[in-house]
């Protein structure tokens, strides 16, 4: 039988039962949280996982009981970026950011015990960074904070010979496909590092790295080199090796065509200036050849034209880009290609050579040369009966290819300003009206691909 409320009215003498009645509330209260109380841990290393892959982060209450109808949730930075959310004995999806869905799962066999995991499927660069795990039961929550490290091996080291630097041969290895940044290295057979001649790190839009390191090695040298990349945070490479000898060869033998393949997509129609042209030559009525006639001509005297240089310019001028023509030779025993700057002086004598503003390359008494100061003896195999000419104006070269036997001539290296335009000399040819002409040809539309000049 309930006895009677007491009352608490001013002057009551069982006032003073209010003191205690307090006390053994808040001691009530006091032992509900102590009994409820429990931390929450995460591993003490961070967790590691590769592109693709997937993540597990492991998370535990201690002292073990059971997180059934608590609220586990996984989140980023703030605690509304909810990466994984368990709520009222389910997964709940409303709040989990878009960047995470269909890609996270919480391993609940062992929720009874008080340890969950979340897995992440499919790994990307942005998952990496730090979670925290979120136990809240009815009356408090503890939270423990994880770190995700994301990591991936790349691509094989590629090594390639790309020409000569400093009296020496520049050897380039290139690696992509890394996670985090790599560190890249050349070694010796000893295993001692080379000094670099450039290094050049590069983050892709999907994240990745890739990387780019140089040397430069002596010509003479037999030695044999690798490039190794090494991932430091799996603490494992990748590496290949080269002998310097065997990339010479390699690289003579394939610069032929890779140099010419190259060029050609950069080709462009040219024509001939009549304006420029000396007046023993003869051009035809669509200007894409020019023999030297038999008859000097009666033209009109205007300083475009050479006079006596028997040559002619093309009528388009080049201030920049990458441009290239071809020019059919033939058997003929004299001839001079090239280019050269607009400005030019076409009165008189000229001497052909960079310092002048002639780019050019010829064939006479049977000796190719270079218009270098002094000029360049050519070594030609083959007999070329077309010469490609490549002009990269930015890169301030002009390059000579046999088109027959599709191999490297000569390259000129300097820095160009102003308008450059094509040169051509057909030389004094004997046989009048049937002297042979050089003949500006097409070049062959599946050579020219998709890039433009």
């Amino acid at each position: 039988m309930m006895g009677k409320v007491p009352s608490f009215s001013p002057g009551s003498t069982v006032s003073s039962a209010l003191p205690s009645y307090i006390a053994l509330c808040l001691t009530l209260q006091v032992h509900r949280l102590v009994s409820a109380q429990f931390t929450v841990t995460g591993p003490d290393h961070p967790v590691i996982a590769s592109l693709g892959g997937e993540a597990v982060l492991p998370c535990h209450l201690s002292p073990r009981m059971s997180a059934e109808n608590m609220e586990v949730r996984w989140f980023r930075s703030k605690y509304s970026a909810v990466v994984h959310l368990y709520k009222d004995g389910q997964d709940q999806y409303e709040e989990q950011m878009a960047e995470y869905q269909q890609r996270t799962e919480l391993l609940k066999d062992d929720i009874t015990s008080g340890s969950v995991s979340l897995r992440i499927h499919n790994i990307q660069p942005s998952d990496e960074g730090q979670y925290k795990c979120r136990f809240q039961s009815s009356v408090t929550y503890e939270e423990a904070l994880l770190e995700l490290q994301v990591a991936d091996l790349g691509s094989a080291p590629a090594i390639s010979v790309e020409g000569h630097q400093d009296r020496g041969i520049r050897v380039v290895c290139r690696s992509s496909g890394w996670y985090p940044q790599p560190k890249a290295q050349w070694r010796d057979l000893q295993g001692q590092l080379l000094p670099l001649a450039s290094e050049n790190i590069s983050q892709e839009a999907d994240g990745l790295f890739q990387t780019e390191i140089a040397i430069v090695i002596s010509e003479e040298s037999n030695q044999k080199v690798s490039c190794c990349v090494r991932n430091t945070r799996l603490n494992q490479e990748k590496e290949s090796a080269i002998s310097i000898a065997e990339a010479l060869r390699s690289e003579m033998k394939t610069q032929k065509e890779l140099g010419l393949t190259r060029a050609r997509r950069y080709a462009v129609d040219v024509t001939l200036d009549p304006d420029t042209a000396n007046p023993w030559l003869v051009l035809s009525e669509d200007r894409k050849r020019v023999r030297d006639g038999h008859t000097r001509q009666d033209l009109p005297n205007n300083p475009e034209r050479f006079d006596p240089c028997v040559c002619v310019l093309g009528a388009e001028g080049f201030a920049g880009g990458r441009r290239y023509w071809e020019v059919g030779v033939g058997d003929k025993p004299e001839w001079a290609l090239g280019v050269c700057r607009e400005s030019v002086n076409r009165e008189g004598w000229v001497t052909h050579t960079p310092e002048d503003g002639y780019w050019a390359m010829w064939l006479w008494y049977g000796e190719y040369k270079a218009s270098t100061d002094p000029p360049t003896p050519l070594p030609v195999r083959v007999r070329p009966s077309r010469v490609g000419i490549f002009l990269d104006y930015e890169a301030g070269e002009v390059s000579f290819y046999n088109v027959t036997d599709r191999s490297h001539l000569f390259t000129f290296t300097g820095t160009f300003s102003g308008t450059l335009r094509p040169y051509f000399c057909p030389g004094p040819n004997s046989g009048g009206e049937n002297a042979a002409p050089l003949i500006i040809c097409p070049v062959p539309a599946q050579a020219r691909g998709n890039l433009r000049p």
